[in-house]
């Protein structure tokens, strides 16, 4: 079994019914940043549009780390997640 830890940002918290954390089980290891969200998806489903395109593709606004590499330098989606790894999903914040 492989366990990780989803951070979730205020902004998400009310998808997440209000927590902060939420630790997944996923049967294998090693997964990756795909398979690992596949698996948050099933507790918080109506977070997957908030994070992912229509086509799948993590959304330009949205940051997400695996610990404290970026996805989008470290392979994506395809990104291997480690057993006992954080991941923090991170909208964008912008304003003036």
């Amino acid at each position: 079994m492989t366990r990780v830890a989803f951070r979730i940002p205020a902004a998400l918290q009310p998808l997440a019914e209000g927590r902060r954390r939420l630790d997944v089980e996923l049967p294998r290891s090693p997964l990756s940043l795909g398979e690992a969200l596949d698996a948050l998806w099933v507790v918080c489903p109506a977070m997957r549009d908030r994070v992912l395109t229509e086509q799948g593709d993590v959304r330009p606004h949205v940051n997400v780390f695996v610990g404290t590499d970026s996805s989008r330098w470290g392979g994506g989606l395809a990104m291997e997640v480690p057993d006992g790894a954080e991941i923090s999903i991170l909208p964008a914040v912008s304003g003036g």
